[in-house]
C-alpha cells in the first residue's frame, strides 16, 4: 500500500556485543536498507547497542517515537543474554507472554531435532499483544509489537522474514537510483554536484569517492522517486563532466 505524497522511514538497531567486539561483521544494515526502498520507506538511521537492557530499552523508545517502523535485528534466540523481547516488552510497557502460535510452531520444529526444552521455548516470549513474523528457515518466528519489527541476527534468516513482511507495510514510492562514474577529484566538481542537486529538487546526489590504477575516481549516485526527475538530473551531470573535459561513464565505474 502506497502513499505517494509522503516520506515514510525506518530506523534499525543492530543488537550484541559480538558485532561492538568486532568478531562478528553485521550484513543486516545493507539488506534491511535495500529491502526498504523497495518498500518505499527510507532507513533514517542505524544505532548498534550492547546485550544491555538500559541501553536497548532507550535505544527502542527514541527511534521508534521518531519513525514509522522500527526494526531490530539480534538477541531473540535461545540462550540467556538474548534480551531484546524483553528490553522491547519494557519499552513498550507490556509483559512478555508465550504466544502460542509461536510455541506451536516450535514444538512442529523441534518434533525431530530433540524436542522443546527450556531454551528452546524462550523463542515463543513475545511483547504481550505481539503478532508474529513468518521464518522458513529455523522454526522461530519474527515478532511485530506496534511499530516495532524484531527479526533474527543471522542474515539468512533476516532476510526471509523480510521476505515474509513484502508488501505488508504502508510506504511510499520506491527509491529509485542511477549513478554515473568519472575519474576525477571530488574536489573538481563539488560546485557542479552542488548546483546540479540544487535544480532537482526530487533528486539527492551522493558522491562515493576511490583511488584505483593509480588514478583518482568518483562515483556519483543520484536518487530520486521520480524515473523522470532521475532520468534528467543524471543527463545534465553527464553533460556537466563532459563539458570541462571529463568522460562521464554511465553506471558507474
Amino acid at each position: 500500500m502506497t502513499h505517494e505524497s509522503r516520506i515514510w522511514t525506518a530506523a534499525l538497531i543492530v543488537v550484541g556485543d559480538e558485532i561492538l567486539s568486532g568478531r562478528t561483521q553485521d550484513k543486516n544494515i545493507a539488506q534491511v536498507a535495500s529491502w526498504l526502498g523497495v518498500q518505499g520507506i527510507r532507513l533514517r538511521e542505524v544505532r548498534v547497542v550492547p546485550d544491555d537492557m538500559d541501553a536497548i530499552i532507550e535505544a527502542v523508545n527514541t527511534l521508534r517515537a521518531r519513525n514509522d517502523y522500527l526494526f531490530t535485528t539480534g538477541g531473540i534466540g535461545p540462550t540467556h543474554d538474548d534480551i531484546t523481547v524483553d528490553a522491547v516488552a519494557a519499552a513498550l510497557g507490556v509483559d512478555v507472554v508465550i504466544h502460542p502460535k509461536a510455541r506451536a510452531i516450535l514444538e512442529s520444529y523441534y518434533t525431530t531435532r530433540g524436542g522443546l526444552n527450556d531454551a528452546r521455548l524462550r523463542m515463543a516470549r513475545v511483547p504481550d499483544g505481539a503478532d508474529l513474523i513468518e521464518n522458513k528457515v529455523s522454526g522461530a518466528p519474527g515478532i511485530r509489537a506496534g511499530n516495532v519489527y524484531l527479526m533474527a541476527g543471522v542474515p539468512g534468516i533476516t532476510a526471509q522474514m523480510l521476505d515474509g513482511l513484502t508488501g505488508q507495510l504502508e510506504g511510499g514510492l520506491p527509491l529509485l537510483s542511477t549513478t554515473v562514474g568519472c575519474w576525477v577529484a571530488e574536489s573538481e566538481i563539488a560546485d557542479l554536484l552542488r548546483e546540479t542537486e540544487k535544480a532537482f529538487d526530487g533528486c539527492q546526489i551522493g558522491s562515493y569517492p576511490f583511488f584505483r590504477e593509480g588514478k583518482t575516481g568518483a562515483n556519483f549516485v543520484i536518487r530520486s522517486v521520480s524515473e523522470e526527475q532521475l532520468g534528467a538530473c543524471a543527463a545534465v551531470l553527464t553533460e556537466g563532466l563532459a563539458a570541462i573535459g571529463r568522460a562521464p561513464v554511465a553506471g558507474g565505474i
